[in-house]
């Protein structure tokens, strides 16, 4: 496991994110950072903000107030475009893939190659491959096999792949073990951190100790829409970490009693 370089300025930085939606105040003065090379596992009950974070992250809301810096720089991300435009990807739940459609179409979706006035099937053809084989995928035959023949190992596979596609250096994978038996955890655990050893930074939302512990090299703990702390995976228990999840702090780490309530 390759840490990313400390010496460089983070690949995101968030500063002081703040973000209500009326009077239910989601998101209190968060700090989060995320570095190149690296697996940062985020981590918290239902209702802590992770999903609203990741959000504002990828420009789906708008944040109150607060600063978003990328190596380094000061960003203003308005929309998914700008996430995009500033090599943030994000994989949610449900992957968004097509099921009547093969692994090539789904992979351009939206963002096909043309040469003239039709599609440039051979060129994305392969991209699809290359990109499938500079991840090591080996568990699916063809480029040109429908999503609905995959398995949910191999769709997973496919979103990432999707998102890698697109010269991302910030992959956000929401939940990607959640419906996975052990076999295909395992290749997909292994995926996500073969992302971070290509030099991408990888933020694992996981409910999962087991894959956050396997995988991750820093691990950031949201309690009640407060960023509880973010620690070297190597520094903190099992049971630190469950105990930053469901009372903000274990011991001298995590938010002082007042901050918790």
């Amino acid at each position: 496991m390759t840490p990313g370089d400390t010496a460089a300025p983070p690949l995101l930085e968030l500063r002081g994110i703040n973000k209500s939606f009326g009077p239910v105040h989601v998101l209190r003065d968060v700090d989060f950072t995320v570095r190149a090379g690296e697996v940062t596992a985020l981590v918290g009950d239902n209702g802590a903000g992770k999903s609203t974070l990741v959000k504002c992250i990828g420009g789906i809301y708008s944040t109150d107030n607060g600063e978003t810096h990328i190596d380094g720089q000061k960003v203003n991300i308005h929309g998914p475009r700008d996430a995009a435009h500033n090599g943030i990807e994000i994989v949610y739940q449900d992957l968004a893939l097509c099921d009547n459609l093969d692994i090539v179409q789904n992979m351009f979706l939206g963002r096909e190659k043309r040469s003239g006035l039709i599609l440039d099937e051979p060129a994305m053809e392969e991209l699809a491959a290359k990109t499938l084989a500079g991840l090591s995928v080996r568990t699916v035959k063809s480029v040109r096999q429908l999503v609905s023949s995959l398995s949910g190992g191999q769709r997973q596979t496919v979103a990432i792949a999707k998102a890698v596609l697109w010269n991302s250096r910030l992959v956000i994978l929401d939940e990607p073990t959640a419906a996975l038996g052990v076999a295909q955890t395992a290749q997909v655990l292994e995926l996500v951190r073969r992302l971070a050893d290509n030099g991408l930074a990888v933020v694992l939302i996981s409910h999962n100790m087991n894959d956050v512990f396997a995988v991750s090299d820093r691990i950031a703990a949201l309690y009640l829409g407060r960023m509880a702390a973010q620690v070297r995976a190597t520094d903190v228990t099992h049971a630190q970490v469950v105990e930053l999840i469901t009372a903000g702090r274990s011991g001298s780490l995590g938010l002082q009693p007042e901050e918790a309530l």
